[in-house]
This record gives C-alpha cells, sequence and structure tokens, in this order.
C-alpha cells in the first residue's frame, strides 16, 4: 500500500501514471481557446438549486459544475486521483487515515479563502444532513481533525482501501454561507457558492440555467485544470419530452445533442444542418463496462420478491423484437452489470477458480450465480412464442395462472403492478409500450403512469414504483460506490440508488471483498463474482448499449483528439471541449 508521505496524487492500485511536476491531464488539450458557449437540449425539468439532498429536483450537473473536490478523477486512469484543492494527499502505510493539505491559493468564487474549516463542516454536513450517497463513508471515519494551518486528517475506522480516494471527492461547501438556513430545506432562495471555474448565472426555474465563467478563478493555474472548464457560457434549456429536445436541437436552440438510439442516428440526421456541414456527427469510442440499464423490479412490492415472477418479466419482454423496431436491430444487449469489460461475468458459463471461491461461501445465492445464467433470445417475430411459454411456466410454479384471459393467484387475485415513467423519456415509452403489448399475452395488463420530473424523482426516491426506467453507469473502478447501489443498509433510506430492493448476504459480502482486495486479480474476481449473483438476482430487465458515444454537435465545437480511455461522453463534455470558430 501507499506509504505515509504527502503526495500529488493516489491510485486505487500502485501509483499515479503522472509524476508530480505533471503539467495537464493527457487527454485535455492545454491549448484550447477559452470562451464560446454550449447550450444543452435537456428533457425535465428543475425546481431546486441545491443539488447535495434528497428534497426537491435539482439540474444534476450542478454537482459536478459548481463544487470543486480536494482532488479530481483523471479518467484516463482505472481509479487514479490528482491534487486539485488539496496540494497534496498523504495516507498511512494500509490506509488506516488519509491527510489533505489545501493549497493556499483555494477560493470560492466569492474570494473567500477556502478553510480546512470549510472542509470539515461539509463533510460533517454531507455525512448527517446531505443526500443518501454521502452517508455511508462518512460512517467509517472515527475520527475527522485539523493537524495543521491548512491539513486535516480523518482516522478510518474499517478496512477499506477505497475509502482515502472517495474522501478526496467530496464537494466542499462554503459554511458562512449556510449559517441560518436549513440545509435541508430545497429551492432557489439558496445560490449555492463552490470553488469551480463556474458560477451560477441567469435561471428560470424549470426552464433554463446558465452557468457563467468566474474570471477571478482561483485554480486557473493548477495543472489539473489545464485545458479543462473551457466555455465561457455552459447553458441547460429544458424541455418537457425527449422529442421536443431534437427538434430544439434541431432548430439551432441547443449546439450539442447526445443520441442514444442508432436507429434515428442512422435513419433522422440528414437534416440541413448536417448537410451544410454547420452541425457534425461525432462517433466517439469509449472502453468502459456496459452499466445496467434497463426496467427495475422493486423487490419492495410484493409481485416481484418471487425470482420466478422476475425471471417470467425478463422472458416475456421480446427484446430482438423490441431492439429491431426501434434500433433496426443494430445495437447488442447488456448481458451482465459489468459487461463488454475484464470485470463481466462469463455469460452462461460456470464460476471456476477464485470466482467459485467467493461465491462458495454464501447461502442466499440466486439460481444460475454459480451455474451460469444467461439471458433468453427470442426469434425475432412479434409473437415470442418460447419466451410466453417460458413465463407461463415460471408464474404457475410461482401460484399464478391464467384464468378467463387474465393473470391470478388461486384467490383469484389479479396479478398487475405499475410501471412509472418520466413523460420526457419518448423512448422508455416506446419500450413500455411494446412490452405491455407482450404483458397481454400473460393475461397481465400493467398500469403505466408518466408523470412530469419532479414527481418522478420524488416516486423513485421513495422508492414507490413496482417498475421503472433504471441506469447505473459502472466503471472499471467500481467502489464504495457499489453499497449505494445494492447494498442492504440502502433498502430502507429513500434516495438511495438501490432501487430494486437488493438484500442480499452475498452481495453485502462481495462488495466488502472488492473493497478489501489486495490484488488487482482479486479485486478481479471479487467484481466478477459480484456480477454473477445481480444478473441472476434478475432485478432487472437489461436493455442495449453502444460501445460508442453519438454525439451531434455544431461545427465550432471541439474536443481532445486523446480521449479518456475510461470515460465517454458523460465525463468530458463540456470539461475538456473547448468553442473554436
Amino acid at each position: 500500500m501507499v506509504h505515509a508521505e504527502p503526495k500529488h496524487g493516489i491510485a486505487m492500485y500502485g501509483e499515479p501514471a503522472l509524476p508530480a511536476d505533471f503539467k495537464h491531464l493527457p487527454q485535455a488539450n492545454p491549448d484550447a481557446p477559452k470562451g464560446g458557449e454550449i447550450v444543452f437540449a435537456e428533457s425535465g425539468s428543475f425546481d431546486s438549486l441545491h443539488p447535495v439532498i434528497t428534497k426537491g429536483n435539482p439540474p444534476w450537473q450542478l454537482r459536478y459544475m459548481i463544487f470543486e473536490s480536494l482532488l479530481g478523477r483523471s479518467y484516463d486512469e482505472p481509479f487514479t486521483l490528482y491534487g486539485l484543492l488539496a496540494e497534496t494527499v498523504e495516507t498511512g502505510p494500509n490506509r488506516e487515515w488519509v491527510e489533505f493539505t489545501l493549497r493556499e491559493e483555494a477560493a470560492f468564487s466569492d474570494g473567500s479563502p477556502v478553510t480546512v474549516e470549510d472542509v470539515m463542516w461539509s463533510y460533517e454536513i454531507l455525512g448527517t444532513e446531505g443526500h443518501p450517497r454521502y452517508l455511508g463513508a462518512w460512517g467509517k471515519i472515527e475520527k475527522m481533525e485539523q493537524t495543521g494551518p491548512r491539513s486535516v486528517r480523518f482516522t478510518i475506522n474499517t478496512v477499506d482501501f477505497e475509502l482515502p480516494l472517495i474522501m478526496g471527492l467530496r464537494p466542499i461547501l462554503k459554511k458562512a454561507q449556510w449559517e441560518g438556513h436549513d440545509f435541508q430545506a430545497s429551492g432557489i432562495d439558496v445560490i449555492p457558492i463552490g470553488s469551480s471555474p463556474y458560477v451560477i448565472g441567469d435561471f428560470e426555474p424549470g426552464r433554463y440555467l446558465n452557468l457563467e465563467r468566474n474570471p477571478d478563478y482561483w485554480g486557473k493555474d493548477v495543472p489539473f485544470m489545464q485545458g479543462q472548464m473551457n466555455f465561457d457560457t455552459i447553458r441547460y434549456e429544458f424541455y418537457g419530452d425527449g422529442d421536443v429536445v431534437f427538434e430544439a436541437f434541431k432548430a439551432g436552440e441547443a449546439n450539442t445533442y447526445r443520441e442514444t438510439n442508432a436507429e434515428k442516428w442512422a435513419t433522422q440526421y440528414d437534416f440541413p444542418a448536417v448537410q451544410s456541414g454547420d452541425v457534425v456527427l461525432s462517433e466517439i469510442p469509449h472502453k468502459r463496462p456496459t452499466g445496467i440499464q434497463g426496467y427495475v423490479m422493486n423487490t419492495r412490492s410484493p409481485q416481484f420478491q418471487d425470482w420466478r415472477v422476475r425471471e417470467a418479466m425478463i422472458q416475456v419482454f421480446n427484446f430482438e423484437f423490441i431492439n429491431q423496431t426501434l434500433n433496426g436491430g443494430r445495437e447488442p444487449r447488456i448481458q451482465s452489470y459489468f459487461h463488454n469489460s475484464v470485470l463481466g461475468m462469463e455469460v452462461g458459463a460456470p464460476a471456476t477458480g477464485r470466482v467459485a471461491e467467493y461465491l462458495s461461501a454464501y447461502d442466499d445465492l440466486p439460481p444460475g450465480a454459480v451455474e451460469g445464467y444467461a439471458l433468453p433470445a427470442s426469434d425475432g417475430s412479434e409473437r415470442n412464442r418460447a419466451g410466453v411459454s417460458r413465463a407461463l411456466d415460471l408464474m404457475a410454479e410461482a401460484g399464478w395462472t391464467v384464468q378467463d384471459g387474465v393473470m391470478k393467484n388461486e384467490a383469484s387475485e389479479e396479478f398487475t403492478f405499475e410501471i412509472v415513467l418520466n413523460q420526457g423519456a419518448t423512448q422508455d415509452r416506446q419500450v413500455i409500450d411494446i412490452y405491455a403489448a407482450s404483458l397481454a399475452r400473460i393475461g397481465i395488463t400493467p398500469t403505466i403512469s408518466a408523470m412530469d420530473s419532479a414527481q418522478y424523482t420524488e416516486r423513485t426516491n421513495s422508492y414507490d414504483f413496482d417498475m421503472a426506467p433504471y441506469w447505473r453507469s459502472l466503471s472499471l473502478s467500481p467502489g464504495n460506490e457499489q453499497r449505494l447501489y445494492w447494498g442492504s443498509a440502502m433498502v430502507g433510506e429513500n434516495g438511495s440508488r438501490n432501487w430494486m430492493g437488493v438484500e442480499s448476504d452475498a452481495v453485502d459480502g462481495l462488495i466488502e471483498e472488492m473493497l478489501t482486495a489486495d490484488s488487482q486479480e482479486d479485486f478481479q474476481a471479487a467484481t466478477k463474482a459480484l456480477d454473477r449473483v445481480l444478473t441472476a438476482g434478475r432485478y432487472v430487465i437489461p436493455i442495449w448499449y453502444s460501445d460508442v458515444s453519438r454525439v451531434a454537435h455544431v461545427k465550432e465545437l471541439h474536443y481532445p483528439e486523446t480521449l479518456p480511455m475510461y470515460g465517454d461522453w458523460l465525463g468530458f463534455q463540456p470539461e475538456l471541449w473547448w468553442y473554436e470558430e
């Protein structure tokens, strides 16, 4: 592990790739001009500017674009952080503590210095009153203490080699700004002050938000920031419907747009601005795991507590037909949570070696976790006879049969459930409409509830749904966030990412094995074992993925030739893009 001495960065395993005197991140263009505007068209709305609590519906970008952290992540390395607000990081021999020393010049956007007091207050308030994403790490801190004029040390009460890195990524808030305010109250009354290159400018709740460059940004000479945050203005335009978002881009109301539908990309991007060369179509490759995207079943609901019912829902979901209808069959299916990477399970094959050893320690494994599990594949026809037949058999095993055309149990209670959707998510509605037609073949009629983004956020934060669209992006360096995604402790915590309600000794234990692994080999094996348990748990009906990001943008927007190895469009737009006529 890392020896106790101040360093310019920290890596999960080994040492940072960049030397202490590095000039810029390899994926950043230090010669990128500053200026111009990037305009995003967003589906949804917002009613709050407070992005670090559960209440309200803030633009998700604020958490990253307004606040800075002690360390910053380089997406060109698996999990490596370099000094941002902190000039150095130091850990104990076994990472039983971590100490950060602030840069003397670090300052908030109002010119006031970032102090150790601000840092300590930020960690405590986030760990006690903030969003659940911050609570787990705070519970592992035995002691927080100021160790020098610009230094703070966190003593860790458990074995967690990743925690020192996680502690370096917490947003730092200005303590004085919140005196006399209820930290847990959402809204727009308090305009958050951060230390980033941007401040909140003009905005109208639900319609638009401008982030404006701070001309006095303290960190313009920090190596980590060279070539980053190049726009004078970052603007977000909000629309209530996904189709309107695309039309707004075509009309020039936004100057960049990410397309997630391969069929649409192939057939609907020949509009005049593309033909004239004013809009450029960029396909940007990435090397990250697929993550999991699809439709999650909430096991807090009695309908979905039986794995056989969940498997039946997967069997009746006619992926091949849906993919052909919506994507022209162009996209492959997500096969597991870490699919398309070295961390992914071997699809359909039995567990072997170290992976099997990890799994052998648990008694609550779902069927297929050890023996092997693979998603069903239909013949591509609309009827999906084999999938429907298998679904009926599984439902019968679970006590449900079709009676007078309706799926019921022995007490003649109807099997039904509610699918909640964000009304702006056009693609989800298209998928669910096809899925509902398939469910009708086995006597199930779900309730489909489309709602505005604020209500959708409220419903999903409180787990008030049976099925919902679900997306968890995963990296090649998974860590403590896995507890937030599917740890048992999160099942009863509103606002967590554990929408499916996983409560499994195997999942919890394998996350711990992953976090405490002291070699890359053990880390990969533990993650593969976790991937098997989650996938065989049948919590999510997976859809498709793409190994490229499809971004349409005006010709004045540019991105670096050197792409970050582990990030895609989400990882470097707008951070590494620039505007140049």
